[in-house]
């Protein structure tokens, strides 16, 4: 491997018991195994910095270092990365799984092509247990849109690219991937390999279910409304420093909040919160987000059946569109930065 092909895998971790160890494990197992594996722990108080310091004692490949403070998921975001030292950096979140070849994909479609700056990856949803409970979701690769395609920690993208892009921004909370993504996109090419080489857990612990509801809602507003001016081809960075923000915030916040507890398993309780909170107006996004919030209350099972259904159409659709292992370009309607 040359010294451009050095690869940091970087894993913040909160309280990420008892996920920890088969996240940690995915990484060690890859079948490309010349990487360091730099973990931040971010002030855990569930004994994961213990469990993280035995696997540091068992594999040199890992660095570990230990916050005082809880500097939350932008700032660990930005403090892992910054004690990478590869030019290649891989992220990995402390709660998922990833398939053993995911790098050694990753890496090959770096390898002489250095306009691309990205390379992320399709993935699955599994619970508690590990068990898949929703599949990739291939359609979105077929369409035009602002909408990164693939989680956070599916990543792996160049540390030149990442700077000039500007890095995490604390703006973004919640949503600081997305925004990342997006800054990087106009800086170098971003693909996407179509198949599921990761795994997203959801569970009743994540960061964004652990948070306080006004914070997450008031984040993922800002999200919606950085995509609608995405979608018009122009910026927001004026909105992350200059915009107090709304009262009422879109309707779609509340099914993405409640998304996470329901294929958790749980029973998300949002349609008051929507009513009380949500912009609600005579348009499909309105009616939309109250159909779901009280199906999800009243019956979750049959709302993830259907919701399982409807992925699978979607995706049955794009199939022939997406010709798979073929990686796809993502880009969102936004212009490139000249160098």
């Amino acid at each position: 491997m040359t010294g451009n092909e050095r690869i940091s895998v970087v894993m913040p971790v909160h309280n990420a018991l008892p996920h920890l160890d088969a996240a940690v494990r995915s990484i060690l197992d890859q079948t490309h195994r010349d990487f360091e594996f730099v973990i931040y722990d971010d002030a855990s108080t569930d004994g994961s910095t213990e469990q993280l310091r035995e696997w540091a004692r068992r594999d040199a490949r890992i660095l570990l270092f230990e916050g005082e403070r809880n500097l939350g998921p932008v700032g660990s975001s930005a403090n892992v990365v910054e004690h990478s030292t590869a030019p290649l950096v891989a992220r990995m979140d402390a709660d998922d799984v990833c398939s053993p070849e995911r790098l050694t994909r990753q890496l090959e479609l770096l390898r002489g092509r250095p306009e691309v700056g990205v390379v992320g990856t399709l993935f699955e949803v599994i619970d508690d247990r590990g068990r898949v409970i929703r599949g990739p979701e291939i359609w979105r690769l077929g369409r035009r849109t602002p909408f990164v395609p693939f989680a956070h920690g599916a990543m792996l993208f160049r540390r030149t690219v990442f700077d000039q892009a500007g890095g995490y921004r604390r703006e973004a909370e919640f949503w600081e991937d997305q925004d990342l993504v997006v800054r990087m996109a106009a800086v170098a090419d971003v693909l996407v390999i179509p198949l599921p080489l990761y795994r997203v857990r959801q569970w009743t612990k994540s960061t964004r279910v652990a948070s306080s509801r006004e914070r997450v809602e008031n984040a993922v507003d800002l999200m919606y409304r950085a995509v609608a001016r995405l979608e018009r081809g122009e910026g927001y960075d004026d909105l992350l420093f200059n915009d107090p923000g709304p009262a009422r915030v879109d309707p779609r916040v509340f099914i993405s909040a409640g998304s996470i507890v329901l294929w958790a398993g749980g029973r998300p309780r949002l349609f008051g919160r929507l009513l009380k909170r949500g912009r609600l107006k005579l348009e499909m996004r309105t009616l939309t987000a109250l159909v779901w919030t009280a199906w999800a209350a009243l019956y979750p099972s049959s709302l993830r059946t259907f919701l399982g259904i409807l992925l699978r159409a979607r995706n049955l659709r794009t199939r022939n569109k997406i010709p798979r292992p073929t990686p796809v370009r993502w880009s969102p309607p936004v212009k490139k930065i000249d160098d």
